[in-house]
């Protein structure tokens, strides 16, 4: 390991040098409170940024065990970190100047979730940090007094300022893990209390706009039905207040733009942690949960839909369907069997963007086509043998189909973003109105083991040794939060809703990578199993298989396997 001394005179050796001569800098140099590691240098200053990380030991970075001890608290600790290092290096960012991506100082920004990530990780107290920096030029000229800014004024500022604990605001960290604790204390409480779900008094579940994930202003604060209400004793916040959503199945109803759907996609997130502020702190979803869609086009490979779509006209296999083009009804199928073999136990569903001829079959309807003649049988007939024969709950979104009364075992009326318990008032409304068909005959869980084609695009380069060819890593390739290639291979996840940040995406990228090079020959449950053990034994470091790099957050097992299901 070199000195900061030393850094700074190879640095200036190489001023005015043409750009490659940056690569003599990588390795590793102590600056007394943390050692600063370049891991990879850009090749061109219009080529990707350089990769670093600092790391500052336990002593010096100070956090009390309590910060780091537990995986949630840890994770929040690592969360509240990357948040201060990343507004001090916003400041900083294109300070210093030059061609292409010359003064770039760049770190993770993460939204409103807690996530485990490569950007910032906590072990033993030790901090490391990763980021990227565009290494200045003069057109392709080193330009080694704008790196000297960077390395030696900005840099050293941001880890003083965001990484040591003696400079974090007093009582903050505290606050940090205080709150962790408490969504813990809350998950860990659901399923005692037999709950799939609660939402606490106070919450705000209205999003600033379409495209901002921040809190609406002046929304209604959220409280709970007197008949729903639960109260839990947390940790830190003591007592407290709101809707427990029991396991069964469970409607939300009301009028367009009352916030059906709003309470929905707050649900959907509650299998996160939510930061301070964000209004959903306390909204706590079950972890297993999945929110599931119709999925016109999607690829389905050897799945299971048996247990709503058979007797195809054309003697098609259902029990190992497979198709490049889905339809909505027989994607949506797809996508209930791929999240029960994910071990889900909460399904969500919205009727706006569900398949009509798969959630139900009026009464006009089997009276003219006769189910003998129908291969889909409709969700309706299946939701209450899946929360009684196999323990899978449902909160389903309604808005014009009043079918699904006939089998709730509670109905949430959203009023102007108010939450009302109707259960009684639904069940009195149908008194005296002939039910639909509520059961079919032949429930089963989807069965049997899928294989899963795991061979990719090789891609060979010479070898100069005179030794033939040799096989290359593929290249991982995102597309936003959406989509991802792994060499030729492209994957599209836009309908998976919960994946919530595009660096979950990127994980799954390399995870798919990680699959092709270790994993051929197995089962998708098989797969998916491997990749969670190397998570749980390794974290997010385990997939990379080399160098770790920024930008890389952990996904649900649920997203995992529908990325393998999307393969």
């Amino acid at each position: 390991m070199g000195q900061a001394n030393e850094l700074r005179d190879s640095l200036r050796a190489i001023d005015h040098r043409s750009y490659p001569a940056y690569k003599s800098l990588a390795g590793s140099w102590s600056f007394g409170t943390y050692t600063l590691h370049i891991d990879h240098v850009q090749g061109d200053p219009f080529a990707a940024p350089s990769l670093l990380r600092v790391t500052v030991d336990r002593q010096t970075a100070g956090f009390p065990t309590a910060c780091w001890s537990a995986p949630w608290t840890r994770t929040a600790l690592e969360d509240y970190l990357l948040r201060r290092f990343s507004r001090c290096a916003a400041r900083f960012s294109r300070q210093a100047k030059g061609s292409g991506k010359s003064g770039l100082l760049a770190v993770g920004c993460p939204g409103q979730e807690v996530l485990e990530r490569t950007d910032c990780q906590v072990r033993d107290g030790a901090v490391t940090l990763r980021f990227e920096v565009g290494f200045p030029a003069n057109g392709r000229t080193i330009n080694a007094r704008e790196l000297e800014k960077i390395l030696f004024d900005f840099l050293p500022a941001c880890v003083e300022d965001g990484l040591l604990y003696a400079s974090t605001p007093k009582g903050e960290v505290s606050q940090v893990v205080a709150l962790a604790e408490d969504q813990h204390a809350i998950r860990e409480a659901l399923p005692e209390l037999g709950l799939a779900a609660f939402v606490a008094d106070g919450s705000i579940l209205p999003r600033e706009s379409g495209v901002s994930d921040r809190p609406m202003k002046d929304a209604v604060p959220f409280r709970s039905p007197a008949t729903m209400a639960v109260e839990l004793d947390l940790p830190h916040r003591g007592r407290i207040r709101g809707m427990g959503i029991r396991q069964g199945i469970t409607l939300i109803a009301g009028g367009g733009y009352h916030g059906k759907s709003t309470l929905l996609k707050a649900l959907e997130r509650g299998v996160y942690d939510h930061i301070a502020g964000d209004g959903r702190e306390h909204v706590i979803t079950d972890a297993t949960a999945m929110k599931i869609r119709a999925e016109d086009g999607r690829k389905v490979t050897e799945t299971d839909i048996s247990l709503f779509i058979s007797h195809l006209p054309s003697g098609r296999d259902t029990v190992r369907f497979s198709t490049l083009d889905a339809s909505g009804s027989t994607s949506q199928a797809a996508n209930i069997a791929e999240a029960l073999e994910a071990g889900s136990r909460l399904l969500l569903l919205d009727e706006d963007t569900s398949a009509t001829n798969f959630m139900v079959r009026d009464e006009l309807m089997q009276a003219v086509i006769a189910r003998e003649q129908e291969p889909i049988t409709p969700f309706l007939e299946r939701a209450r043998d899946l929360w009684e024969r196999a323990g899978v709950s449902l909160i389903l979104v309604v808005g014009s189909c009043g079918a699904y009364f006939h089998i709730a075992d509670q109905v949430i009326q959203m009023d102007a973003y108010r939450p009302l318990d109707i259960t009684a008032q639904a069940k009195a409304a149908l008194a005296g109105r002939q039910a639909p068909a509520l059961s079919a005959p032949g429930f089963h869980l989807p069965a049997g083991e899928r294989s899963i084609d795991l061979s990719g695009s090789s891609q060979l380069r010479k070898n100069y040794r005179g030794d033939g060819y040799r096989q290359e890593r593929l290249k991982v390739k995102r597309f936003g939060r959406t989509a991802f290639s792994v060499g030729d291979r492209e994957v599209d996840l836009r309908y998976v809703e919960q994946l919530v940040d595009p660096d979950q995406t990127l994980a799954l990228a390399y995870m798919m990578r990680y699959a092709q090079e270790r994993l051929a020959g197995r089962t998708v449950d098989g797969v998916a199993a491997a990749l969670l053990a190397v998570l749980d034994r390794e974290g997010l470091d385990g997939i990379c298989g080399g160098r770790v790099p920024p930008g890389l957050a952990r996904p649900r097992p649920q997203e995992i396997f529908a990325c393998l299901d999307r393969y």
